[in-house]
């Protein structure tokens, strides 16, 4: 966490005076196959946008295959509430017995109006139902975007881009809720930034990169709201859906 240099249009990450931007879809897809001991190289500043998705990281995880350590996984479990909140924008996660996200979001679009989604990992699979959403963005801010670094291959093939009344994309969307899905693909990359998984119910209201990484901050300031607990004691924690292929390989770090 202590890593973290920008969170506004996407979640850039600085050490030693190295700056990498657009970490959360790779962050997200090594959250949500388990992977959690990983060594990644890039040639670039910014960690390729391949389709929008994490859909291709998933893939390729799946591809390499997981290795399963001598270590029990460690887990930050929430044991009361904590909330951050920025006038309309709201995020916060309460104890649960498990993993889940509900997220709300609200844009005067007609492709996007108010959409809600849960979601839980144990019972559903990220892979099918998360990983395929794209980033989106609106064609008024293309330009705000590449001013900031961002986006530097950005194109149809790689994002939403929202007209005032549609989607330029020729192939429209891969989910009628597509926005809402690729906020949470957001959430578990922009979570992983607490170190550990949380067990705990997130709910997020129009919230995104500063809102996710400002609950981060707060949860480790108050460090009486969690504590760690390994996979043996986790009775009820369950590995998050992954991939067939890596899914027997992914149960403990």
């Amino acid at each position: 966490m202590r890593n973290v240099a920008r969170v506004s249009y996407a979640t850039s990450l600085m050490k030693k005076g190295v700056l990498i931007s657009t970490t959360e879809h790779l962050l997200s897809a090594l959250a949500a196959t388990n992977l959690d001991n990983v060594h990644v190289e890039l040639d670039n500043l910014e960690v390729p946008i391949v389709d929008g998705s994490a859909l291709p990281f998933v893939r390729l995880i799946a591809q390499a295959g997981l290795r399963r350590q001598r270590a029990w996984r460690t887990y930050a479990k929430v044991l009361k509430p904590v909330e951050v909140v920025d006038g309309s924008k709201r995020m916060a996660i309460y104890p649960s017995d498990a993993f889940r996200i509900t997220y709300r979001i609200a844009f005067p679009h007609p492709l996007i109006g108010e959409q809600e989604l849960e979601f839980t990992p144990a019972r559903a699979n990220y892979e099918a139902e998360i990983a395929p959403a794209r980033t989106f963005g609106f064609f008024e801010e293309i330009e705000t975007l590449r001013k900031s670094g961002l986006i530097r291959g950005g194109s149809l093939e790689n994002a939403v881009v929202l007209t005032r009344d549609g989607v330029l994309n020729p192939e429209g969307l891969r989910f009628r809720d597509e926005f809402c899905r690729h906020k949470i693909l957001d959430v578990f990359g922009d979570l992983a930034l607490m170190g550990h998984p949380l067990v705990g119910h997130v709910v997020a209201e129009r919230a995104g990169h500063a809102m996710h990484y400002a609950l981060v901050a707060r949860l480790w300031k108050e460090r009486n709201a969690w504590k760690l607990v390994n996979s043996a004691e986790l009775e009820q924690a369950r590995p998050l859906h992954t991939p067939a292929a890596a899914l027997a390989a992914s149960q403990a770090s």
